[in-house]
């Protein structure tokens, strides 16, 4: 996989620790370098940001490999037919689609029932330290995990008495370590579900995203059973997983620079650019999805082989100096317009909608054990120049 004169580096378990100095590293060498992942993939793993985003535009770089398709009845091709799996024309054709039911109408009228969800944790919180007499709660387990799953089940029409089921499958397909057995056992659950929900709606269909997906049309296309499970799925990992760390590692990230948090508490209006900073700062993900050359290619002066996967480092690129003037420094009042961010529109959306802190509650014990790990990168399943795109 390497040109001649570049030598392979293989990443070790401390890569997920500090993966901004592993990138600083290796950009220093070269924008694109060829690894050997934690996990034992061989990639070509960018951390340029001008070479980011050459990758991500560049249609000769595909999500999927020729040859490669999921099982049709099985678990996977229930849900893998989403936008994040897609190439043009299939990516356009699914967003054209989900957005006539996706509208920032219907975005906008979560916008009362998301405020009343976060002020509820954020009473229970201040409860929880009044009551208890506990200087600390646990911010993961009480605000940042229910948070979005909570909204999630909302937003698709998930009704409370099935949440508790969700909330574990959620946990067990979201999380590093998973039993094969468990995930699978989880993930058939889970898409069960979602079929069977999406036939109860097709029958009575309700003020729901499923239901406005049910009936979103382009002409005479629509989407089909696998690809309304798999709109689900991603919307449940794209925004719960991104969200979780986000909440977690941005109020890290504020705890570990005092002056820019009581920079912000002084000045609310620097908010918006706070959400912008912290998502160039501590990306959710840190990845973005595999993707693997259809063809040769050059790319940050280094030639990519047919087959060859390419890993784009959203953390890396957004911590390039090229692009950010003294990129490891929190700064609330940077213009982080132009950043790679993992988080969906909704995300952001939610992000910007957040109460701020308020004064009184515990301190977050949001450094009890780490936040999920926001830089797993899942291996690709490349072989003989195949590949499946994953997930990061």
């Amino acid at each position: 996989m390497s040109a001649p004169d570049i030598t392979v580096e293989r990443l070790g378990a401390d890569y997920f620790q500090d993966p901004y100095s592993v990138h600083a590293r290796l950009r220093a060498k070269r924008p694109v370098m060829p690894v050997i992942m934690p996990g034992g993939a061989p990639v070509w793993l960018v951390t340029g940001y001008a070479e980011a985003r050459a990758a991500l535009a560049d249609p000769r770089l595909s999500k999927r490999m020729p040859g490669w398709h999921p099982e049709p009845d099985s678990v996977i091709a229930s849900m893998d037919l989403h936008m994040l799996n897609t190439d043009p024309p299939d990516h356009g054709r699914l967003r054209r689609l989900v957005n006539k039911a996706f509208t920032a109408r219907q975005v906008e009228r979560l916008r009362p029932r998301i405020t009343a969800i976060t002020a509820g944790l954020l009473d229970d919180m201040a409860d929880q330290g009044a009551l208890g007499g506990q200087s600390e709660v646990d911010l993961l387990a009480s605000f940042a995990f229910p948070l979005p799953i909570t909204v999630i089940c909302e937003l698709l029409g998930v009704p409370p008495a099935d949440r508790d089921d969700f909330r574990a499958w959620s946990a067990t397909i979201v999380s590093d370590i998973p039993a094969p057995e468990v995930f699978q056992a989880h993930a058939t659950a889970m898409a069960r579900y979602f079929m069977a929900l999406l036939a109860a709606k097709r029958q009575q269909p309700r003020d729901d995203l499923l239901s406005a997906l049910l009936g979103a049309r382009d002409d005479e296309d629509r989407l089909s059973e696998n690809e309304l499970v798999s709109m689900a799925f991603l919307l449940l990992v794209a925004g719960h997983e991104t969200t979780v760390n986000l909440i977690a590692s941005g109020m890290l990230a504020l705890l570990l620079n005092p002056a820019e948090l009581a920079r912000l508490r002084a000045d609310p209006s620097l908010t918006s650019s706070a959400v912008e900073e912290l998502l160039r700062y501590v990306n959710p993900v840190s990845n973005a999805t595999f993707r693997c050359a259809a063809e040769p290619l050059e790319l940050g002066g280094v030639r990519i082989g047919r087959g060859d996967p390419v890993l784009v480092s959203l953390s890396g690129a957004n911590r390039d100096p090229a692009r950010f003037g003294d990129p490891d420094r929190l700064d609330l009042g940077r213009d982080s317009s132009g950043s790679w961010r993992s988080a969906t529109a909704s995300t952001i959306a939610w992000a910007r909608r957040w109460p701020g802190w308020r004064p009184g509650l515990p301190s977050p014990a949001c450094c009890r054990g780490s936040a999920r790990s926001a830089s797993r990168s899942r291996r690709p399943r490349c072989a003989g120049g195949r590949a499946r795109s994953s997930t990061a």
